[in-house]
């Protein structure tokens, strides 16, 4: 898709979307309710886009294949959105935006009900890349037509509203999506994140008024971080931080059963704590990147590579496995805010832009690293993962602490 669909064409005017849109802007509690709209479609996207990881063993012995090859299915969507990002962001110029929002939903529902029902692992693959698709659309749109739905003194608050949707998704989806699959099996679990997304088109439909956007944005804008050298070092941090975390993190239920030894039912209660230490993080980590964002940079890579290299040295048993999933889950609590507050600083004026590239930056480092892990654990098991794994997160550290120092920062408020 090089652009976003409009309504698609039909004999009764009254079943176009355009059809549901108020006149005006939506005051109010419909201008909220319109936000969180946004915010739980973000957050659909991308647990849709994690949840195959807490699935893992269970998708690969459904549709017989190994669980190298199972990684695909973050690998797959992560190239597709590192493009789609970019592409979708210039190729959509002036067109309103609450039409691209509702295309996006609209897609990420084909996409679990296709994944639902894929009778083998190369339809699984064409429901990934139309997932794709969605997360490179929802990371660079959301923000902004959210931000558009409310009064200037609250753009802020709208914000962080999405912001919390993407960083509640990143944690909360690995687990959700064991615990729906330990109940009625992975396939059901592709088929609630499908209703969710249904719930939410059916908002957007009501409640998103005309969205246009101030301005087209031009190929030339998206080159405007590139010229920022705080932006160049976050984005070169990303690529190592988020491809050494993913090779990792693809395999995270392996892990748990095969070196820590626990049983189903363990691991499902672990990958929930993941979840829930992780949640608590996002909201630590918007009290420290206020702060500094560097700082809490920094600390989130150390906490990181400390639970990866642990986890090949801590034993068996469910104290040590509990150890490593705490600390590796307050550690990526506190990622995404780190990384978007660092864009912050590094383009205020050209947000967008960072947006689009820092989308980017984080998909292709998602889809490396989980290519690089499933190399790896195919050919030299899940502790070898954990230990190249840790190494690219320690080159993530060097880089903030030797290169971070280099560039002016500023307080910003993120959450």
């Amino acid at each position: 898709m090089t652009h976003a669909p409009s309504a698609h064409p039909c004999a009764d005017p009254c079943l176009s979307p355009d059809a549901f849109a108020p006149p005006a802007a939506a005051p109010g509690r419909a201008a909220w309710l319109a936000v969180g709209s946004i915010a739980v479609g973000t957050f659909a996207t991308v647990s849709t886009e994690f949840m195959p990881i807490g699935l893992l063993t269970d998708i690969a012995a459904g549709l017989d294949v190994s669980a190298g090859t199972a990684g695909l299915m973050i690998t797959v969507p992560g190239v597709l959105a590192a493009f789609a990002g970019p592409t979708l962001i210039v190729a959509s110029g002036k067109l309103d935006r609450r039409t691209v929002l509702i295309a996006l939903s609209v897609l990420l529902i084909a996409s679990n009900v296709l994944a639902a029902f894929a009778p083998n692992f190369g339809t699984m693959l064409v429901a990934r890349l139309l997932l794709g698709l969605c997360v490179g659309g929802f990371w660079t749109f959301a923000p902004a037509a959210a931000t558009q739905l409310v009064p200037a003194a609250s753009k802020a608050r709208a914000m962080s509203l999405v912001l919390a949707g993407v960083s509640a998704a990143t944690v909360l989806g690995v687990p959700a999506g064991a615990y729906l699959g330990a109940l009625a099996g992975w396939r059901a679990a592709f088929a609630v994140t499908g209703a969710l997304a249904t719930a939410v088109l059916l908002v957007q439909l009501w409640l998103l008024p005309a969205l246009p956007p101030a301005r087209a944005i031009r190929p030339r804008d998206l080159l405007t971080p590139l010229t920022r050298r705080m932006a160049q070092v976050g984005l070169l941090a990303v690529l190592f931080f988020i491809a050494g975390h993913f090779a990792a993190y693809t395999y995270l239920k392996p892990l748990l059963q095969q070196v820590f030894g626990l049983p189903p039912s363990a691991v499902a209660t672990l990958l929930l704590v993941y979840g829930a230490v992780g949640f608590v993080g996002t909201f630590v980590g918007g009290s420290l990147v206020a702060r500094s964002v560097r700082g809490t940079t920094l600390l989130a890579a150390l906490m990181l590579a400390a639970a990866l290299l642990l986890s090949t040295v801590a034993g068996t048993g469910m104290v040590a496995g509990t150890a490593v999933v705490v600390v590796w889950g307050l550690a990526f609590g506190l990622i995404p805010v780190a990384l978007t507050g660092w864009m912050m600083e590094a383009v205020p004026d050209a947000p967008e832009a960072g947006q689009a590239l820092l989308v980017s930056g984080f998909q292709v480092a998602i889809a490396l690293g989980s290519l690089v892990g499933g190399v790896v654990v195919d050919g030299y098991g899940i502790s070898r993962t954990m230990l190249v794994s840790g190494a690219l997160v320690l080159a993530a550290a060097a880089i903030v602490f030797a290169y971070g120092r280099m560039v002016a920062t500023r307080r910003v408020p993120v959450a």
